[in-house]
């Protein structure tokens, strides 16, 4: 019979806590150390020398990787790898529990988070910036959401659209036209009305889009406040300002030979693409900028209006295009005011709520001078000589908003 090796307990680390005092063996003290290295023991069962059984012990972490290092070239580092032989000793009875429990754990907890995404409600970007907007300024719970209707509308671009938008409040400090009228040795205010008389009616002749009008203007202003310019050139100057701003905005846009015969054959095909050339270099080739057009769309939208006070908006910001005093005035600016004054001129009630003031970040006292304005020259339009932007919404097709009384209250207030 095998005598048994008495064999101290280890440390975590792998040295013996004491020192190995073995009775002396015929022949099995070297198995007998090896099975305990192995991290077996022998116990007699029954009285049965020949049965044994296998505990589970923890090895070391040293030990063990020194016998995967032996048996695996391409071991990883010995602290991080676990012994093979510990791992077919191992009892799995012993471990089947703690598995059960975590399985059952995660079968808890799956449920929850599937029933919790389910009951997520998707919110628009403009519903959560409303939202916070709210609780940062203790604005009532009366703002609509005005993205919520296209959420489903890929071209609404809804999941950023508030970011466009604060983009573009950003964007037109650095494009706003700055006062440039008293550094012009030949042009006015009046020849700037005409010239802008007269491409509103150029615009109309070739069924341009909205976008190319507005940038038109910016063009022919940025222009004028860079560089002096002869009254004989005004006219080709807003010849090759509606030229570039077609090309920019339209898919098919109008041909030079186009803007040589609306001009009566007055300037060559030289002399506009000159201007032309001329125009991109002070404008160092910057056309993307915010137009009042842009900021129309938005705030027309959040004032749920109709055709009729749509119409009215985008007639009194056409009016204001043409007038040199409302270029002060930054886009973001005359469009909330355009809004505004159609309002006030439709008599809705009230004429400016939270709404309007979250999407449009003005409040209606910011509002009143340009809106003034805005509305003086709805009321002295009939008279005057200039009369395309009148006679363009004079036309049922756009609600012959022109012909309705102007917000003589607004003016009164």
């Amino acid at each position: 019979m095998a005598s048994r090796v008495i064999v101290p307990e280890r440390q975590r680390d792998g040295v013996f806590a004491g020192k190995l005092k073995p009775k002396a063996a015929e022949g099995n003290n070297r198995r007998a150390a090896l099975v305990d290295i192995g991290n077996l023991d022998t116990k007699r069962v029954g009285g049965d020398a020949g049965k044994q059984q296998q505990v589970t012990r923890p090895a070391t972490r040293r030990f063990g990787a020194v016998l995967l290092a032996n048996a695996q070239a391409n071991a990883e580092k010995k602290n991080k790898v676990s012994n093979p032989v510990a791992k077919k000793a191992v009892v799995k009875p012993k471990q089947e529990p703690v598995i059960g429990a975590g399985a059952e754990e995660a079968k808890k907890e799956k449920p929850n988070t599937q029933k919790s995404s389910r009951k997520k409600k998707v919110q628009t970007m403009t519903s959560v910036l409303s939202a916070r907007s709210k609780v940062a300024c203790g604005l009532s719970d009366n703002i609509v959401d005005i993205d919520a209707g296209d959420i489903d509308n890929q071209l609404a671009a809804v999941e950023y659209v508030e970011d466009l938008y604060n983009f573009y409040i950003l964007a037109e400090s650095s494009s706003q036209i700055p006062d440039y009228m008293d550094s012009q040795n030949q042009i006015n205010a009046k020849m700037r009305m005409i010239l802008v008389d007269w491409l509103i009616q150029v615009h109309n002749k070739f069924e341009l889009a909205p976008e190319t009008l507005y940038l038109t203007i910016y063009i022919v202003d940025r222009y004028l406040s860079t560089n002096v310019t002869q009254r004989r050139e005004l006219q080709l100057l807003g010849i090759s300002s509606m030229l570039i701003a077609s090309k920019y905005e339209e898919i098919w846009a109008p041909e030079v030979k186009d803007f040589v015969c609306i001009s009566d054959k007055t300037y060559t095909r030289e002399h506009i693409l000159g201007m032309e050339k001329s125009i991109l270099a002070k404008l160092g080739w910057t056309l993307t900028v915010p137009t009042p057009y842009v900021f129309l769309v938005r705030f027309v939208k959040a004032a749920m209006a109709d055709k009729e006070m749509e119409n009215m908006a985008f007639f009194l910001a056409e009016l204001g295009l043409m007038q040199y005093a409302v270029v002060m005035f930054r886009p973001s600016m005359l469009a909330a005011s355009a809004v505004y004054a159609a309002r006030c001129t439709l008599n809705k009630t009230p004429p400016w709520d939270k709404t309007l003031e979250i999407h449009t970040g003005y409040t209606g006292s910011q509002l009143i001078d340009c809106a003034k304005l805005l509305v003086s020259f709805h009321a002295g339009v009939a008279d005057d000589k200039l009369r395309v932007v009148f006679n363009k919404y004079s036309s049922p097709k756009r609600s012959a908003v022109a012909l309705l009384a102007p917000a003589k209250s607004l003016l009164a207030s």
